[in-house]
Formats: C-alpha cells, structure tokens, sequence
C-alpha cells in the first residue's frame, strides 16, 4: 500500500492504492481519505455503523414511498447526500472533532490494512484516544488497535521517564479523553516513581517543557501525596524560569526566539498558578529567598491579583533573614510612591516576618542572652536598607521614623548601623526642623553605639545639641568601664598561675604592667578631653541663657521685685540625667592627674 497526495476542493487528500478502486471517503480536518469499506467495517464498530447508516439512508432516499413519507426538508437534504453519492459513486463521511486529527487517523487506516505502524510515546496517546473514538476494541476484533497501544504504554512509556514526559505532552492535544482513559494519571504517577532514577537537574527541566494546564495537573498530583516541599518548590522555580524571562536580575536577556516567549497574561497565569502552588512553610532552600523578591517584582509589573502578592510577601517574610540588601531594593513602579524604592512593601514583609518570629518563638534558636540570630540578621538588614534609602530627598521623615523602630530592641546589638543612617539622612535633608531632628535622633540608643561610633557623634554639626550631649556622656562612662576592667584585669592574677613565679615572669609581668599603665594614661587624657569639650558646651548654653533673659528684659515690662527668675537646668533641658559637675574639668581629681603627668 502507497498513499499519494493531490489538490482537490476539500484540502488534501490520502489514496490507498491496492488496485482496487475506492468505495468510501472519510474526512478528518482538511484531509480526505479514499479507503475501502472492508477494512474500515473489520476493525472498527463506530466506523462499521456509520457506513451502514450511510448505505441505509442511501437506500431509502432511492425509495419513492419512503420519499413522500419525508418532510421537505429532510427530502432535500437527502437530494443533496444523493447528488453527492451521484458524483463520487460511494458514500461520504466526515468525523468531526477527531482526537489526534488527521495524522492519528493516517494510522488507523494502516493498522486496518494490515500495515505495520511504528508507534512512539508522543504518537500512542492520541492513537491510544482515536482507537477508544471509533471503538476498537477486542470483543469486536482480536487483537485490536487498543490492546496494542495498551500494550506499548504499559512496556516502554510509563517504565520510562523521558518518554512518559512525552507521553504526557501528547496528552495535551487529547486532554479530556486522555484524562478519562487513565493515561494522563498513569504518566504522572510514572514521573513521580521514576525522579529518583534519573538526574534530578534533568527531571526539572523535562517538567519546564510540558504546557501549563498538564503541568498544573502534575504538581496538585504532587502535593496530594506529600511530596517534599523542596521538591515542588524546586519544580515550580526551573518552570518560571523557563517561561517567565527577567525573573532574576542577573539572568536579563532578552531570548533569541521572540515568537515562543509568553504573552503577558500567560505570564501572569503562569506567575499567579506558580505562587498558589508555593508551599507556605519556611523553605530549605537559600536561592528560594532571591528568587521569590524576583517573583515579587514581577507580579508587581504584571499587575497580578493582590492574593497573588500577598502570598509572596508572606513568603518572604517567613525566610527574611536569608535576604541580601539588594533583594530589599524593590523599585517603586508605581506613581503612588514619590520614593525611588518602595519602603511600604519592606514594611509589610518586615510585619509578616515578626509575626511568624513570633510563631516559631518556642522552637527557634535563642542565643543566652535571649536574642534570635534570625531577628539580629534582619535588623542588620533593615539597618542596610535605611541608609540606602536615606539619601533619597522624597523620603518623608514619618516613613523614616516608622520603619526604624518596627524592629525590637533586641534586633541590634549596636546601634552604629542605625547611626549611620541618621546621618545620611540629615544630610541630605538639612531642611528639617530641629523637632524632626531629635524625633530621627531618638530611634538610636546612645548606650549601644561603639567607641568609633561615639566619637564621630560627638564631633558631627548636623546632631542636636541634646544627642550630642547624651552620646558626649555615655561615652565618658564606657571609658570608665573599660579603665576599670583594664586595672582588674591587671592587679587580679589568673587562678591558673602559681604563687612563685617561674625564671623570666617578673620582667613580662613588669612589661605588661608598664603597658598598662601607658594605656590607662592615654583613657584618661582622653576623658579629660571629653569634660573639657562637655564644660565649653555647657558654657555656650549659658551664654545663650543669658541671651535669652536679656532678650526678654528688653521686651517684656518690667518685673516686680517679687519675680524670681526662671530656674535653668541643662538636665532638663537636653534630658540628660546626670549632674554637670561629673564633666567639670575644673574638678580637683582632674587637677591632680593632669599635674602628675606634667
């Protein structure tokens, strides 16, 4: 048997050429087929009625007294299926919405003529839903054409990975029919025996090629046999990556083939089915965190649903402590947000992250002194996150403030991140009012600033006088702190050391002491430099005091005797509590040290 191709009216045709001439035409799509009856009638039932019913009404529109008993516009409709039969001299049948198209029935006419098909795992499923179309089944003939692709999906497809992939992509053209033979089922669950025979890489990315509704049927087959989470998240991130271009900011290439990239509403479909199906609980996965802000920033250009971002930022906030600070840096897409980043969406994963903190408090790692490393991770990051967006001049000071003290005090260990980013702030905001500036100043706690810290506060303009007062003092009291535990350190001998010293250890003790003391000299020299900077602001508030009563004198009546002038304490004033006389450089103790060094 050939099959040979001519134009006809109809499209293409396919001719069977045994010699004998042809009695019946089948039409599937755009494809005519000249077969024999024979054949066709042997192997198929469906097809077996069709042609009798063909012939029947053939024979009875020939009929004058069945003719009359018909209506008029049966009668012509049959003038025309007889006209027809007339100029083609057989019968005509067309079969629509044929499973597998035309190409499917090409190998059903073989297989009725006796010719060998090689079949393959894409072309067995819809021949395995053409054959269940036209009822070839074994109590109509032995050994019929769904036993025999019955047979080769059960020995060479779903025993294999690779092609029960294939297999399930073909199943895409014939889903419904698919589905409800079982071979969609059968080859998801042959997926989910076969991944760990085979290269999981390899695995991933044969799930990236299938389309999204076959897809979507293999990971909610997943999820309800409790598959690893890490499993199907792995499986849901190498799929939008497939198919969701730009998602990672170092993989921003445009593709080579523009005519296979998704639409934007695929997209979205394919964004918004990826983040229902993201499992909700705490990833084991680090790359998960980048790529899930990447998912994230492309809901928010996509304009996906709210439902959608939401489940990602509840997401990310769960495994906050995983992100880096470019992560954070989300641009502001829309013209809502005067600020170049949106500092809203860091506040509304930053609240979903102290939430489930407080979740998992039970059962999460807390250090001795009762911080979690996970909360002192994210208060660096948000630290990060400040002084970036500090210097952008649209940022209100409200935002600012907000967004510095959403986090506990046990998030920080020192506050010179915080510090750092006040003074960005006031720098490139030198308009705000000195109200403002001591509301910024008052989210750092001067007890938590380092040496380094302290003395770059102590010398900065742009602080209030009150800051620097409060930074000015604490500084002072850790340098006593750490003269004091330097001389315990030195006069206490180690319980490990013996009561005689051994041949040498005098001189290395005289050494150490000698070193001692020149480093207590210079804590001293430094504290005396501290009182005399503390006394000369202490003086030009007094001058300004006085200012202040001479400006009132001479704008105000006169007093009576009976007035008493306004008491003035710097104490209140700059709510430091602490007497001045502590700084007074003039005190006889500072005398003294000052006259031993001379």
């Amino acid at each position: 048997m050939a099959s040979s191709e001519k134009s006809t009216s109809k499209g293409q045709a396919w001719f069977c050429t045994t010699g004998l001439p042809s009695d019946i035409e089948i039409e599937v799509d755009d494809m005519t087929f000249h077969l024999h009856k024979f054949p066709l009638m042997s192997k198929s039932r469906k097809l077996h009625r069709l042609i009798t019913e063909q012939e029947t009404r053939s024979f009875s529109s020939l009929n004058p007294q069945t003719s009359t008993a018909l209506t008029v516009v049966v009668a012509e409709k049959e003038e025309e299926n007889e006209q027809e039969t007339e100029e083609n001299s057989f019968p005509h049948i067309k079969l629509e919405d044929f499973p597998g198209s035309s190409e499917s029935f090409e190998m059903v006419a073989k297989f009725c003529y006796g010719v060998k098909i090689d079949l393959s795992a894409s072309s067995a499923v819809p021949l395995r839903c053409a054959a269940e179309h036209l009822e070839m089944t074994e109590e109509y003939s032995p050994d019929n054409l769904i036993s025999k692709t019955e047979r080769f999906l059960s020995h060479s497809v779903y025993k294999s990975l690779r092609e029960s992939i294939k297999a399930l992509q073909a199943c895409e053209s014939v889903s419904p029919l698919a589905e409800s033979l079982g071979v969609t089922e059968q080859c998801v669950e042959s997926i989910k025996q076969n991944r760990d025979n085979t290269n999981t890489e390899l695995w991933f990315e044969d799930l990236a090629q299938l389309s999204l509704p076959i897809f979507r049927t293999v990971i909610l087959s997943m999820r309800s046999e409790d598959l690893s989470s890490d499993v199907i998240e792995s499986c849901l991130i190498s799929y939008a990556k497939k198919h969701i271009p730009g998602i990672l900011r170092s993989n921003r290439k445009p593709s080579s083939s523009s005519s296979t990239a998704a639409s934007e509403n695929e997209q979205r479909e394919i964004l918004e089915t990826i983040t229902s199906n993201l499992p909700l609980d705490k990833s084991s996965i680090s790359a998960t965190t980048r790529f899930l802000f990447g998912l994230l920033r492309t809901a928010i250009i996509l304009n996906a649903s709210e439902t959608c971002r939401d489940l990602l930022e509840r997401k990310i906030g769960s495994q906050l402590e995983r992100a880096s600070l470019d992560d954070l840096l989300v641009p502001s897409y829309s013209y809502l947000n005067e600020t170049l980043y949106d500092v809203d969406l860091v506040e509304r994963i930053l609240s979903h992250f102290l939430d489930s903190l407080e979740e998992r408090s039970s059962t999460a790692l807390v250090e001795a002194d009762g911080r979690s490393p996970s909360l002192m991770l994210v208060g660096k990051l948000i630290d990060g996150f400040l002084a970036e967006i500090a210097s952008d001049a649209n940022l209100k000071s409200e935002k600012f403030y907000n967004l510095a003290i959403s986090l506990p005090d046990q998030a920080r260990l020192y506050d010179d991140g915080l510090y750092r980013a006040v003074d960005v702030y006031l720098k490139a905001h030198p308009w705000v009012t000195e109200e403002e500036k001591e509301k910024i100043c008052g989210v750092m706690d001067c007890q938590k600033l380092t040496l380094e810290a302290c003395t770059h506060a102590a010398q900065n303009e742009r602080l209030p006088l009150r800051t620097v007062v409060q930074v000015l003092f604490f500084e002072q009291l850790q340098l006593r702190h750490a003269i004091a535990g330097t001389l315990l350190a030195a006069q206490s001998p180690s319980p490990s050391q013996s009561t005689e010293p051994r041949p040498g250890e005098e001189e290395v003790d005289a050494g150490k002491w000698k070193k001692t003391v020149r480093e207590n000299q210079v804590l001293r020299l430094d504290m005396d430099t501290m009182r005399t900077r503390v006394h000369r602001l202490e003086r030009e508030c007094s001058n300004m005091k006085k200012v202040i009563a001479k400006i009132d004198k001479v704008g105000s009546p006169a007093t009576t005797v009976t007035d008493r002038p306004r008491s003035w304490s710097i104490t209140k004033k700059f709510g430091c509590k602490f007497k001045t006389q502590v700084c007074d450089s003039q005190e006889a103790t500072v005398v003294d040290h000052r006259s031993r060094r001379v």
